[in-house]
Formats: structure tokens, sequence, C-alpha cells
């Protein structure tokens, strides 16, 4: 391949669970047949096939399912072989502003001493934990099964094995949450050494059992009017504690936003290894097959079965751009994709121009000469706009 072609970053899927929580889309499982030393040899052949197509690397993340629930055996040899196949300069330069970032997800019940001394020697340099909410019945909501406690005490380990970069998920608008209790988790999460925090709003994805007890009537969603109390409430509590928004639903210290994320926010390139992992590269984005069974039986020269290719297509890009890119605070460039699309497809690029006019005089969105950004109002509706700016490129 190309030099301009060859990926900086790679997503890893480790797919198990010692639980399935009610809320999740992604695919993972409990795994009652002990699949996990066969699962890593597969994945350490996939890794080294699809060295061809990277470059020096700048950003890896490990997410699942609950990548930390895998044995510290097979994280050494999953480590070593992405260390012998793959150039990790990046991440080993551990300071400065092109230092990489090797991120693994983790939950704070699995966390020991011994694991994170084993990603800390393998590269790992930042970890992300999913803490959720910091109260009993909350997580009891969600089917997320861990102790509150453990949480800090992760994030020590964490600490004291040398991974100083550590990001904590919370979650919320949970069914019975009231305002008091969110503020509660924010103060919680935001006294411990953490640099970022990943804060989302409980959604109701298809053929979850979060949402079939919804559609039971076992519980009502969030009121609106309290969703967006609750949005603006993190926003201010991160701010003061020295955490930005950088993102719609992500808040870091200066210096400390998620590169591995920005990679997709930005549609930049990434391989996958993985069942159900995705990647773009080249213009190509596709899918791993996400099935375990069907990721360990066939292997082609060690590359995965593929499932959902999509060819190069630079419309679907500007769209892709937008859907992605407005939810950063940084904002799009929105002009330039805008001539982008006035040379392939000028009605194209005057219905885009249309409806980016009608958003900005509803104080949704700022047209600057370089950016295209949100306003505070545009971020709680961001999806809404990027959905409306899509569907005028297309007509």
């Amino acid at each position: 391949m190309k030099s301009g072609q060859l990926a900086r970053s790679i997503y890893i899927h480790i797919p198990f669970c010692s639980h399935k929580c009610h809320y999740c889309d992604f695919y993972s499982f409990v795994d009652t047949r002990d699949r996990q030393g066969v699962f890593a040899a597969r994945l350490e052949q996939e890794l080294e096939a699809i060295s061809v197509a990277a470059g020096p690397i700048d950003t890896i993340f490990v997410g699942g399912g609950t990548p930390s629930l895998l044995e510290v055996p097979l994280w050494e040899g999953i480590l070593s072989r992405l260390n012998d196949c793959l150039d990790l300069s990046p991440i080993r330069s551990d300071s400065g502003p092109d230092a990489g970032e090797f991120t693994v997800e983790c939950n704070p019940e699995s966390v020991t001493p011994e694991l994170m001394a084993t990603l800390r020697a393998g590269g790992v340099s930042r970890v992300s934990m999913g803490a959720q909410s910091f109260q009993n019945a909350h997580l009891k909501t969600l089917e997320r099964l861990h102790d509150p406690e453990r949480v800090p005490r992760a994030v020590e380990m964490a600490k004291a094995a040398g991974i100083d970069r550590v990001s904590l998920d919370l979650i919320f608008a949970i069914p019975g949450q009231t305002i008091e209790d969110l503020a509660r988790d924010l103060d919680t999460a935001l006294a411990l050494p953490i640099e970022h925090v990943s804060c989302y709003e409980l959604t109701y994805e298809p053929n979850t059992a979060m949402t079939k007890r919804l559609e039971m009537g076992q519980f009502e969603r969030c009121p609106e009017e309290l969703e967006i109390e609750m949005f603006e409430l993190v926003g201010e509590r991160t701010k003061a504690a020295g955490l930005d928004r950088y993102e719609v639903s992500n808040y870091a210290k200066p210096g400390a936003e998620c590169r591995h994320n920005l990679a997709y926010w930005r549609q930049e390139q990434w391989l996958a290894a993985g069942p159900s992992a995705s990647a773009h590269i080249a213009g190509h984005r596709y899918k791993n097959v996400p099935r375990l069974e069907s990721y360990l039986m066939r292997s082609d020269g060690g590359f995965s079965e593929i499932v959902d290719h999509e060819g190069p297509d630079p419309i679907r890009l500007i769209q892709e751009k937008f859907m992605t890119g407005l939810r950063l605070r940084e904002g799009v460039d929105g002009e330039g994709l805008l001539r982008e699309l006035a040379a392939m497809d000028a009605e194209a690029a005057s219905r885009l121009d249309h409806e980016a006019a009608m958003q900005t005089h509803l104080g949704r969105l700022v047209r600057g000469e370089d950016r295209w950004t949100l306003t505070e109002e545009g971020l709680l509706l961001a999806d809404g706009i990027a959905s409306s700016l899509m569907v005028a490129v297309i007509g």
C-alpha cells in the first residue's frame, strides 16, 4: 500500500464479559466454553496479518466486552505480538506532543495489580474505567455488576503501575436518577486522580434488554427537561474541575483528549482486529464477522472474514465528516467540504449551503471561514443537526 494509505491507529475488540449489561449493544457475551486461549491465539494471527497495512502506530484502543477480564498470560502474548509485528515507537515515546496512546477498557472488578503491571510493561499508557454510576440503585437498574468502591481502588492500581492517564465512564438520565444523584456521581468521579471523563446520556438501543424492559413498562425514561438539565450540569461540573468539553460527551484536561477517538471523529484511518471490530482504511469501511465461532473457524492468511463492506465514496465521506466532526468542539472544515461537494454536485452543495444557513439562523451553528461549530444549544441537538446536513447532501 502507498504510505499515505497506511493506518496509524488500531482498534482491538475482546468480546468476553462476566455479565451482559442491559444497556449494552456492543458484541459481547458471557463465555461458558472457556475460549480465551484460542481467541488470543487467533487474535495474534490477525494482528500480524493486518500489520501489512499499518504505518508507525500512534494509537491503539482495546474495547469490548471487558478486556480486563482476559487472563494475564494471554495479555502478555498479545502485547508481545503487537510489539513484534508493529512499529509502536510513537506509543513508546512517553512524552512530548508526538507521544502515542495505548488505551485498554477496564471493569473495576477485574482490575488487579498484576494486570496493570502487565499492561504497562506492554506499552499501555491509558486505561478507561467503566464506572457508570457510584450508586448501587442505578447500577442495578443498568444491570451493571460492580462495587462502586472498587473504582477508586482500580484507579489507584493503575497509577501505582505507572499508567498515569486514566479516564472514567459515567452514564446519566438513568430511570429514577435525580439531578442530585448525578451531581454526587460527578463529584465522586472528579475527586479521583483522573484526566478525562466520558459522560453519556443513556440511550435505548434496539434489541437490548434495557429497551425491552422499557417497552414492557418496567420503568419510565428520564423526562426530556431533566435530560437537558443533566447535560448542562455535566458541562458545568467538569469545567469547574478543569476538564473542557472537546466532544459532545467527552471532557478532558488540556492535552488529555483521547487521541484514538479523535481519529474516529476526524474520519482518519484505522485498522481493526477481533470479532465485530470495524475499520476505515484507504476509503474502505468494513467490519469483522460479529460471531466468535466464525472468527475462530475461518482464517484467510490470518485475516478475518469481513461483513458490511463499503467501498470509497467521496459523497458519503463528506456526510460522515459532518456526522462525527460536528460533535467536536473544534467542528469541521465546513466551507472546504462545501467546495468539495460543489465540484461533484452543484445542486447538492446548494442544498447543504441552505441547510447550514438555516441552522445558523436558528442559533445552532456558527459558520466561520475555517470551521463550522455548534453553539451550546446546538450541542444539545448535535445528532439531529448533523442528520439534517447529511440529508441535504443527498437530497
